[in-house]
C-alpha cells in the first residue's frame, strides 16, 4: 500500500477521533504534521501523545477564520481536511452553525490551500450525501436529495471542490465516510455516535437505546480503512483518479440489532454480567437513512483501496480501547 512519507502534511481537525488516528500514523512515517483544530469537538488529549514529537506543530485556530486557515497551509504540500461538525441532530438542532463550519470553513480552506499552491487536497465527504437515494448499494454518481442540513453542507463541498478544481487547477478528492469508528471515538454528549454510545452503557451495565425498531442498518466501517483512503487519494497519481469523490467503507450491511449483539458477545467476554443487558428502542429520529450500504469498487479500482478490517475485526479493537479508557471510569 502507498504510504504518505516525509512530507509537509496538514490535518485540519486533527484533535478529532478521525484526525487524530490519521495524524498517528502520519508521524509514524516520518512526516511533518500540523494540526489545525478549534477544539470544539476535537479533544486535547486526542493529540497529547504528539506534543512531545518535534515533528508536530498544534495550532489552535478555526478554519472559519481565513488568516487562521492561512497560516496553517503555510509550506504544506499535502492538506487531509477533517474539520467539521458532524452529526445530522445537531444540523437539525442549529443548521446555521453546521453551514458556518462545514460551507464557510471548506471554502475559507479552499482558498487558502489555492493561495498558498497546494495541489493535493484530500477533504471528508459523507454519506449523508446520498439522500432518499434508494439506490443500493450506493454509488458515486446516483445521489438522492438530502435529507437534514449537515447533508446539505457536505454536498454543497463537493460541488465547490469540483469547482475549484476545474477554475484553478487543483487537485481535489472527496471521502464519503460512512459510519466510521474505532479508538478515540467521544461516547459523550448529544450528538455521540451510536457504536461508542452503546459501549459506553453496556459497560455502564446500563439499556442502550436503539432509535426505531433496530432494522436500519449502516455500513460500518473502522477507522484504519479510513486512514488508509486518505493516503490513497493523497498519493494517487493518475489523472482519472483526481478530482472525483470515492466511497470508503466496508460494503457489508449491519443492522443495528445484529450491531448490539456483536457489541454484547464482545464486552461479555470482558465482563459476563454485559450479555444479560437488556435494550431499549425509542422513537426513528428525523433525517435519518433507513439504510446504508456502500458499493467501494470505484475507491478498489482508481485508488487501490481495500479495507484492511472488516466490521467484526474493527469491532474487536474498539471494544479493546474502549475497556482500556472507560472501564476503569465507570
Amino acid at each position: 500500500m502507498r504510504e504518505i512519507r516525509q512530507k509537509k502534511v496538514l490535518v485540519t481537525g486533527g484533535a478529532g477521533f478521525i484526525g487524530s488516528n490519521i495524524i498517528e500514523k502520519l508521524l509514524q512515517q516520518e512526516n511533518q504534521v500540523t494540526c489545525l483544530d478549534n477544539f470544539s469537538t476535537g479533544k486535547p488529549e486526542n493529540i497529547a501523545p504528539f506534543k512531545e514529537n518535534s515533528a508536530f506543530t498544534l495550532l489552535k485556530g478555526d478554519i472559519r477564520n481565513l488568516e487562521d486557515c492561512r497560516k496553517a497551509v503555510e509550506g504544506v504540500e499535502i492538506v487531509l481536511h477533517e474539520a467539521a461538525l458532524g452529526s445530522v441532530p445537531r444540523s437539525i438542532n442549529d443548521p446555521i452553525t453546521s453551514n458556518d463550519v462545514n460551507v464557510g470553513g471548506f471554502l475559507n480552506m479552499l482558498v487558502a490551500a489555492r493561495d498558498a499552491g497546494v495541489k493535493r487536497f484530500v477533504y471528508a465527504a459523507s454519506s449523508s450525501t446520498y439522500g432518499d437515494s434508494e439506490v443500493m448499494p450506493k454509488v458515486e454518481d446516483k445521489i438522492g436529495k438530502p435529507l437534514s442540513p449537515y447533508a446539505i453542507t457536505k454536498y454543497v463541498d463537493e460541488l465547490y471542490a469540483d469547482v475549484f478544481g476545474k477554475l484553478y487547477g487543483m487537485e481535489l478528492i472527496g471521502l464519503r465516510y460512512f459510519n466510521v469508528f474505532g479508538p478515540r471515538q467521544d461516547p459523550n454528549g448529544a450528538y455521540a455516535a451510536v457504536i461508542p454510545k452503546f459501549v459506553s452503557a453496556l459497560i455502564d451495565g446500563k439499556s442502550p437505546v436503539i432509535n426505531g425498531d433496530g432494522t436500519f442498518s449502516r455500513d460500518f466501517t473502522f477507522v484504519a480503512n479510513v486512514v488508509q483512503a486518505n493516503e490513497l487519494a493523497a498519493l494517487v497519481e493518475a489523472p482519472e483518479a483526481v478530482n472525483t469523490v470515492y466511497n470508503v467503507a466496508c460494503g457489508e450491511r449491519t443492522s443495528l440489532n445484529e450491531l448490539i449483539g456483536h457489541l454484547k458477545n464482545l464486552l461479555a467476554e470482558y465482563d459476563g454480567k454485559i450479555a444479560d443487558v437488556s435494550i431499549q428502542y425509542g422513537p426513528e429520529r428525523a433525517g435519518d437513512v433507513p439504510h446504508s450500504l456502500a458499493s467501494v469498487k470505484k475507491a478498489k479500482t482508481l485508488l487501490g483501496y481495500e479495507p484492511l478490517f472488516k466490521v467484526g475485526d474493527g469491532l474487536k479493537e474498539a471494544i479493546h480501547w474502549y475497556w482500556e479508557n472507560l472501564s476503569g471510569k465507570k
